[in-house]
Protein backbone atom coordinates (compact mmCIF):
# COMPACT_ATOMS: atom_id res chain seq x y z
CA UNK A 1 0.00 0.00 0.00
CA UNK A 2 1.47 3.20 -1.15
CA UNK A 3 1.73 6.10 1.83
CA UNK A 4 -0.19 9.22 2.24
CA UNK A 5 0.72 12.21 1.27
CA UNK A 6 0.53 15.14 3.69
CA UNK A 7 -2.73 16.44 3.09
CA UNK A 8 -4.31 12.89 3.92
CA UNK A 9 -2.55 12.29 7.00
CA UNK A 10 -3.30 13.30 11.18
CA UNK A 11 -2.03 13.15 13.99
CA UNK A 12 -4.02 12.82 17.77
CA UNK A 13 -2.35 13.38 20.77
CA UNK A 14 -4.05 12.91 24.17
CA UNK A 15 -3.40 12.98 27.77
CA UNK A 16 -5.20 11.66 30.63
CA UNK A 17 -5.33 9.85 33.91
CA UNK A 18 -4.27 6.38 33.27
CA UNK A 19 -7.42 3.71 33.03
CA UNK A 20 -8.38 0.37 31.29
CA UNK A 21 -10.12 0.91 27.91
CA UNK A 22 -8.30 3.85 26.80
CA UNK A 23 -6.61 2.52 24.06
CA UNK A 24 -9.32 0.53 22.83
CA UNK A 25 -11.70 3.25 22.62
CA UNK A 26 -9.29 5.49 20.48
CA UNK A 27 -9.15 2.37 18.64
CA UNK A 28 -12.56 1.60 17.78
CA UNK A 29 -13.38 4.67 16.68
CA UNK A 30 -11.07 5.37 13.96
CA UNK A 31 -11.89 2.15 13.06
CA UNK A 32 -15.85 2.93 12.91
CA UNK A 33 -14.78 6.31 10.99
CA UNK A 34 -12.62 4.41 8.47
CA UNK A 35 -9.24 5.71 9.44
CA UNK A 36 -6.10 3.56 9.61
CA UNK A 37 -3.50 3.86 11.98
CA UNK A 38 0.21 4.49 10.91
CA UNK A 39 1.65 4.01 14.08
CA UNK A 40 1.23 4.53 17.62
CA UNK A 41 2.95 5.33 20.50
CA UNK A 42 2.19 6.01 24.29
CA UNK A 43 3.52 6.10 27.65
CA UNK A 44 2.23 5.60 30.95
CA UNK A 45 3.41 7.69 33.95
CA UNK A 46 2.84 5.64 37.15
CA UNK A 47 3.90 8.40 39.47
CA UNK A 48 1.27 10.34 38.30
CA UNK A 49 -0.98 8.12 37.11
CA UNK A 50 -0.99 9.71 33.38
CA UNK A 51 -1.00 7.98 30.20
CA UNK A 52 0.03 9.94 26.94
CA UNK A 53 -0.65 8.69 23.37
CA UNK A 54 0.57 9.97 20.12
CA UNK A 55 -1.29 8.16 16.77
CA UNK A 56 -0.29 8.88 12.85
CA UNK A 57 -3.77 8.14 11.19
CA UNK A 58 -4.14 8.21 7.24
CA UNK A 59 -7.06 9.72 6.41
CA UNK A 60 -7.54 8.22 2.59
CA UNK A 61 -10.88 6.21 3.93
CA UNK A 62 -12.13 7.76 6.19
CA UNK A 63 -16.08 8.15 5.23
CA UNK A 64 -17.49 10.93 7.96
CA UNK A 65 -15.99 14.68 7.78
CA UNK A 66 -13.63 16.51 9.59
CA UNK A 67 -16.04 17.60 11.97
CA UNK A 68 -17.97 14.87 12.42
CA UNK A 69 -14.61 13.05 13.32
CA UNK A 70 -13.71 15.89 15.92
CA UNK A 71 -16.82 15.22 17.48
CA UNK A 72 -16.57 11.93 18.24
CA UNK A 73 -13.09 12.06 19.92
CA UNK A 74 -14.62 14.72 21.99
CA UNK A 75 -17.04 12.54 23.34
CA UNK A 76 -14.71 9.46 24.05
CA UNK A 77 -12.32 12.59 25.54
CA UNK A 78 -15.16 13.50 27.82
CA UNK A 79 -15.19 10.24 28.98
CA UNK A 80 -12.01 9.92 29.94
CA UNK A 81 -11.07 13.40 30.73
CA UNK A 82 -8.99 13.79 27.93
CA UNK A 83 -7.03 16.29 26.90
CA UNK A 84 -6.65 16.05 23.20
CA UNK A 85 -5.36 17.35 20.14
CA UNK A 86 -5.96 17.03 16.26
CA UNK A 87 -3.23 18.40 13.65
CA UNK A 88 -3.97 17.91 10.18
CA UNK A 89 -0.93 17.08 8.06
CA UNK A 90 -1.80 19.69 5.96
CA UNK A 91 -1.48 22.75 5.32
CA UNK A 92 1.90 23.55 6.72
CA UNK A 93 2.62 25.09 10.12
CA UNK A 94 3.61 28.76 9.62
CA UNK A 95 6.98 29.69 11.48
CA UNK A 96 7.82 32.73 12.54
CA UNK A 97 11.59 33.57 13.76
CA UNK A 98 12.38 36.10 15.99
CA UNK A 99 16.41 37.17 16.22
CA UNK A 100 18.27 39.85 17.66
CA UNK A 101 22.00 40.05 16.56
CA UNK A 102 23.29 36.60 16.77
CA UNK A 103 22.20 34.28 13.79
CA UNK A 104 23.63 31.07 14.13
CA UNK A 105 20.37 29.99 14.55
CA UNK A 106 18.75 31.56 12.18
CA UNK A 107 20.95 30.03 9.18
CA UNK A 108 20.44 26.93 10.66
CA UNK A 109 16.71 26.97 10.80
CA UNK A 110 16.23 28.11 7.63
CA UNK A 111 18.84 26.05 6.06
CA UNK A 112 17.20 22.80 7.37
CA UNK A 113 13.67 24.28 6.40
CA UNK A 114 14.96 24.69 2.80
CA UNK A 115 16.50 21.30 2.76
CA UNK A 116 13.39 19.54 3.87
CA UNK A 117 14.09 18.51 7.18
CA UNK A 118 11.77 21.18 9.54
CA UNK A 119 8.09 20.64 7.66
CA UNK A 120 7.24 24.26 7.51
CA UNK A 121 7.07 27.34 5.99
CA UNK A 122 8.79 30.39 7.28
CA UNK A 123 6.46 33.54 6.20
CA UNK A 124 9.02 36.23 8.36
CA UNK A 125 11.95 37.14 10.25
CA UNK A 126 11.14 39.65 13.12
CA UNK A 127 13.79 41.43 15.27
CA UNK A 128 14.68 44.46 17.56
CA UNK A 129 17.82 45.42 15.84
CA UNK A 130 18.23 46.14 11.99
CA UNK A 131 21.42 44.09 11.67
CA UNK A 132 20.31 41.15 9.95
CA UNK A 133 18.06 42.62 7.76
CA UNK A 134 20.14 42.26 4.80
CA UNK A 135 21.01 38.31 6.32
CA UNK A 136 17.34 38.09 5.85
CA UNK A 137 16.56 39.19 2.38
CA UNK A 138 19.47 37.05 1.36
CA UNK A 139 17.29 34.00 1.74
CA UNK A 140 14.06 35.80 0.25
CA UNK A 141 12.45 36.48 3.73
CA UNK A 142 10.44 39.63 4.64
CA UNK A 143 12.59 41.14 7.37
CA UNK A 144 10.94 43.14 10.18
CA UNK A 145 12.37 45.13 12.25
CA UNK A 146 10.85 46.50 15.77
CA UNK A 147 12.62 48.29 17.81
CA UNK A 148 12.45 48.40 21.30
CA UNK A 149 11.68 50.88 23.90
CA UNK A 150 12.14 50.26 27.58
CA UNK A 151 9.32 52.50 28.49
CA UNK A 152 6.87 50.90 25.70
CA UNK A 153 7.52 47.26 25.73
CA UNK A 154 3.88 46.57 24.92
CA UNK A 155 3.63 48.96 22.02
CA UNK A 156 6.45 46.66 19.90
CA UNK A 157 4.64 43.56 21.32
CA UNK A 158 0.95 45.14 19.98
CA UNK A 159 2.92 45.55 16.43
CA UNK A 160 4.26 42.03 16.65
CA UNK A 161 0.73 40.15 17.64
CA UNK A 162 -0.95 42.09 14.83
CA UNK A 163 1.92 40.93 12.39
CA UNK A 164 1.36 37.74 13.76
CA UNK A 165 -2.25 37.82 13.14
CA UNK A 166 -1.98 38.95 9.79
CA UNK A 167 0.52 36.37 8.68
CA UNK A 168 -1.44 33.47 10.06
CA UNK A 169 1.93 32.03 12.40
CA UNK A 170 1.46 29.57 14.01
CA UNK A 171 4.43 28.53 16.21
CA UNK A 172 6.97 31.34 16.93
CA UNK A 173 10.42 30.54 17.64
CA UNK A 174 12.85 32.79 19.67
CA UNK A 175 16.41 32.34 17.66
CA UNK A 176 18.17 33.94 20.22
CA UNK A 177 16.34 36.53 20.47
CA UNK A 178 17.65 38.60 23.62
CA UNK A 179 14.30 39.86 25.03
CA UNK A 180 12.18 38.92 28.18
CA UNK A 181 8.92 38.60 26.21
CA UNK A 182 5.84 39.61 27.99
CA UNK A 183 3.28 37.54 29.83
CA UNK A 184 0.76 38.22 27.15
CA UNK A 185 2.71 36.71 24.43
CA UNK A 186 3.16 33.58 26.73
CA UNK A 187 -0.46 33.07 27.17
CA UNK A 188 -1.41 34.06 23.42
CA UNK A 189 1.57 30.97 22.26
CA UNK A 190 1.15 29.11 25.19
CA UNK A 191 3.17 26.02 24.07
CA UNK A 192 3.69 27.54 20.76
CA UNK A 193 6.59 29.59 21.23
CA UNK A 194 10.11 28.21 21.47
CA UNK A 195 12.98 29.60 22.87
CA UNK A 196 17.00 28.36 22.98
CA UNK A 197 18.80 28.83 26.43
CA UNK A 198 22.54 28.76 26.01
CA UNK A 199 23.16 26.81 28.91
CA UNK A 200 21.57 23.13 30.27
CA UNK A 201 19.08 24.57 32.45
CA UNK A 202 18.78 24.79 35.12
CA UNK A 203 21.91 25.57 36.14
CA UNK A 204 23.14 29.13 34.78
CA UNK A 205 19.62 30.78 34.12
CA UNK A 206 19.49 34.46 32.82
CA UNK A 207 22.22 36.46 31.13
CA UNK A 208 25.57 35.40 30.63
CA UNK A 209 25.30 31.80 31.27
CA UNK A 210 29.17 30.77 29.47
CA UNK A 211 30.99 33.62 31.70
CA UNK A 212 29.12 32.07 34.58
CA UNK A 213 30.36 28.48 33.38
CA UNK A 214 33.65 29.42 33.15
CA UNK A 215 33.64 31.26 36.49
CA UNK A 216 32.51 27.73 38.10
CA UNK A 217 35.06 25.67 36.17
CA UNK A 218 32.44 23.62 34.91
CA UNK A 219 33.13 20.07 32.75
CA UNK A 220 30.37 20.16 30.48
CA UNK A 221 28.42 22.83 28.84
CA UNK A 222 24.89 22.84 27.62
CA UNK A 223 22.12 24.29 25.69
CA UNK A 224 18.25 23.57 26.42
CA UNK A 225 15.24 24.13 24.47
CA UNK A 226 11.76 25.19 26.24
CA UNK A 227 8.66 26.33 25.52
CA UNK A 228 8.17 29.63 26.84
CA UNK A 229 6.10 31.00 29.85
CA UNK A 230 6.05 33.61 32.08
CA UNK A 231 8.80 32.41 34.82
CA UNK A 232 11.81 32.74 32.85
CA UNK A 233 14.04 30.05 31.30
CA UNK A 234 11.48 27.07 33.43
CA UNK A 235 9.38 26.78 30.55
CA UNK A 236 8.72 22.93 29.87
CA UNK A 237 11.69 20.98 27.89
CA UNK A 238 11.97 20.12 24.82
CA UNK A 239 15.41 19.14 23.92
CA UNK A 240 18.74 19.34 25.97
CA UNK A 241 22.64 18.57 25.04
CA UNK A 242 25.86 19.04 26.17
CA UNK A 243 29.75 18.81 25.16
CA UNK A 244 32.81 18.76 27.79
CA UNK A 245 35.10 21.38 27.70
CA UNK A 246 38.18 21.84 30.23
CA UNK A 247 40.24 24.31 31.68
CA UNK A 248 42.14 25.35 28.78
CA UNK A 249 38.92 26.63 27.33
CA UNK A 250 38.38 30.38 27.71
CA UNK A 251 35.09 32.07 27.49
CA UNK A 252 35.33 32.81 24.01
CA UNK A 253 35.66 29.19 23.81
CA UNK A 254 32.94 28.03 25.71
CA UNK A 255 30.54 30.36 23.01
CA UNK A 256 31.77 28.85 20.03
CA UNK A 257 31.13 25.22 21.63
CA UNK A 258 28.31 26.26 23.29
CA UNK A 259 26.89 27.87 19.18
CA UNK A 260 27.42 24.02 17.63
CA UNK A 261 25.17 22.78 20.25
CA UNK A 262 22.63 25.76 20.39
CA UNK A 263 21.88 25.16 16.24
CA UNK A 264 21.54 21.57 17.35
CA UNK A 265 19.35 21.37 19.99
CA UNK A 266 16.93 24.18 18.96
CA UNK A 267 16.10 22.35 15.52
CA UNK A 268 15.59 18.93 17.07
CA UNK A 269 13.11 20.74 19.39
CA UNK A 270 11.62 22.55 16.70
CA UNK A 271 11.31 19.60 14.69
CA UNK A 272 9.68 17.51 17.39
CA UNK A 273 6.65 20.58 17.95
CA UNK A 274 6.22 20.60 14.09
CA UNK A 275 5.76 16.92 13.84
CA UNK A 276 3.32 17.12 16.41
CA UNK A 277 5.39 14.63 18.77
CA UNK A 278 4.84 17.11 22.11
CA UNK A 279 2.23 16.88 25.09
CA UNK A 280 2.78 18.82 28.11
CA UNK A 281 2.24 18.09 31.74
CA UNK A 282 2.82 19.65 35.03
CA UNK A 283 5.70 21.92 33.45
CA UNK A 284 7.09 18.71 31.72
CA UNK A 285 6.84 17.49 28.26
CA UNK A 286 6.67 13.64 26.98
CA UNK A 287 8.87 14.04 23.34
CA UNK A 288 7.88 10.90 20.85
CA UNK A 289 10.31 9.48 18.99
Amino acid sequence: MTLPTPQHTATILVSCPDRRGLVASLAQLLYGHGINILDAEQHADSSANQFFQRIRMDLREMHVDRGTLERAISEVAQRFEMRWRLAYGSPKKRMAIMVSKYDHCLHDLVLRQRAGELDCEIPIVVSNHPDLGPTVHSYGIPFHCLPLRADDKQAQEQMLFELFERERIDVVVLARYMQIVTPELCARYAERAINIHHSFLPAFVGGKPYHQAYTRGVKIVGATAHYVTVDLDEGPILEQDVMRVSHRDSVDDLIRKGRDLERMVLSRAVRAHLEDRVLVSNNKTVVFG
